[in-house]
């Protein structure tokens, strides 16, 4: 079962397609790796190791940068990555009036 989508040849990041558990044979940069931890669908997951600085490529576009390193099969988002873009992407409900 494909796990992994590329959607832009120039993407440093894949998309999780099926839910990925710790363990799972990765195809990443050229081998397989074991996922280090659970996925869920619509997370990305480096296709390569990125540095501190990187761009994240998607859809072949940059849409943020890395904030700590992450090797070729681990998961990428807010823990490591941040927009460049907005301050953040977490969504809450509005505090209601008192």
């Amino acid at each position: 079962m494909t796990q992994l989508i590329l959607l832009h040849e120039d993407d440093n990041v894949l998309v999780v397609v099926a839910p990925i558990a710790a363990g799972d044979p990765l195809t990443v940069a050229g081998g397989t790796v074991p996922a280090r931890e659970g996925i869920t669908i619509g997370h990305k997951v480096a296709r390569q190791a990125l540095r501190p600085g990187d761009r994240v490529i998607k859809y072949g576009a940059p849409i943020g940068s890395m904030i700590a390193a992450a090797s070729a099969g681990d998961w990428v988002h807010l823990h490591n990555m941040r927009s460049d873009y907005i301050a953040a992407h977490l969504r809450a409900a509005p505090e209601e009036p008192e």
